[in-house]
């Protein structure tokens, strides 16, 4: 019986601990909070995101919008919430392997709302020498005093003809 006892009470506990997990150096500063949603869709083929993390980032109305054209060659976006995004591309990167690297940052900030222009490139393998794809998140933020949410992700590749401007490349 103090077995069944012992079992019950640390079944409770472990799941009360994944619960719990304190994700507020994630969230802290505009700093961490971007380097953390980088940092967390990255990742090898085979490696599982933290899920969890990437949910905890974002405000609970948030928003990922990625745009471009669709087979008929018109200008779209698609709206997906964090989860919509895990179902929709969860598996592809866990199969694929993918890292996306910020390569430069433009920020402007009002009052407690900022707005990140974020040059990206997308790495299969952490390897690889170079990107199969680049392009722009916009990504549009809130302080709310205690920590960053991410309010919507909006982002766009680079195409052949529609390459990324210089402003917006790292400065060499």
């Amino acid at each position: 019986m103090k077995n069944i006892l012992l079992l019950f009470i640390l079944v409770g506990y472990s799941i009360n601990a994944q619960d719990n997990k304190d994700y507020s150096k994630q969230v802290a500063t505009l700093d961490s909070t971007l380097e953390t949603l980088y940092l967390v869709i990255s990742g090898d083929a085979g490696i599982e995101r933290n899920w969890d993390l990437f949910k905890h980032l974002f405000h609970k109305d948030a928003k990922l919008i990625p745009t471009g054209k669709n087979k008929k060659g018109e200008h779209i976006a698609r709206y997906m919430t964090p989860e919509d995004y895990m179902k929709s591309s969860g598996k592809w990167l866990y199969e694929n392997g993918f890292h996306e690297v910020e390569i430069n940052r433009v920020i402007q900030t009002f009052g407690n709302i900022t707005q990140v222009f974020s040059t990206y490139e997308s790495f299969k393998n952490k390897s690889d020498d170079k990107p199969f794809m680049r392009g722009i998140n916009s990504i549009q933020l809130m302080n709310d005093g205690k920590r960053w949410w991410i309010i919507n992700i909006y982002w766009m590749q680079e195409t052949k003809d529609n390459p990324i401007p210089k402003e917006y490349l790292p400065k060499n």
